[in-house]
């Protein structure tokens, strides 16, 4: 069994959405100061790497962190190379759906933690229509966000948060075949944030969904 770290290491030199709270860390005890232990205390945005979006990011009565359905998070996922296509309805034509409701879409060829893309693709509003039409209950991206950079109305979003579906942004695929793994992303369990960092793993081999 391998398992396939597919989550953006956190640190303060990781990129943020421009105009974000970067990630900062401090230590609030310190055994070189003579305290018993090391503790570190961190500020940072729920989006910094790679994380979940709940639907309280776009919807004043979406879903907090906290209120995620975890089995959405666990189970098959179809990682689908985005990288030479345009990620629109017609990246389906050839993809078999039937069973997968996990898709993982690796639009970009390497991924650099430390710099935020100057552009990236995002799922069209027809694309993401389709794949809940499908019965998808997560959708993933390397990208970061599953809308374009300047989109103020995040037509993906509100498509895929209204039906439901888990949203899984700024995953690490570089290292990825197409194919079918098992996936394990776990928000935490933030009562009052609307999102939540994951550490995202795929493991070789389909797990049979309960």
């Amino acid at each position: 069994m391998r398992i396939i770290d597919i989550t953006q290491p956190l640190g303060t030199g990781t990129a943020v959405w421009p105009g974000d709270q970067r990630f900062m860390l401090e230590w609030t005890l310190e055994q070189a100061r003579g305290d018993s232990v090391n503790v570190a205390a961190v500020t940072m945005s729920v989006h910094t790497g790679t994380h979940t979006d709940g639907g309280f990011h776009v919807a004043r009565n979406g879903t907090r962190a906290a209120e995620l359905p975890l089995e959405a998070f666990i189970g098959s996922a179809l990682v689908v190379d985005a990288r030479r296509v345009e990620l629109d309805e017609g990246i389906l034509d050839d993809v078999d759906l039937s069973g997968i409701t996990r898709v993982l879409f690796r639009t970009r060829d390497a991924i650099d933690p430390s710099v935020f893309p100057a552009s990236f693709k995002s799922p069209t509003e027809g694309l993401a229509r389709r794949l809940v039409e499908a019965g998808v209950r997560l959708v993933g991206s390397d990208a970061p966000s599953m809308d374009h950079v300047d989109s103020k109305t995040l037509d993906t979003h509100h498509v895929l948060v209204n039906a439901g579906v888990a949203v899984l942004e700024n995953l690490v695929l570089s290292d990825v075949e197409p194919g079918v793994y098992t996936l394990i992303a776990l928000p935490l369990k933030f009562t009052e944030a609307d999102s939540s960092p994951v550490r995202a793993v795929l493991i070789e081999g389909k797990l049979e969904d309960r």
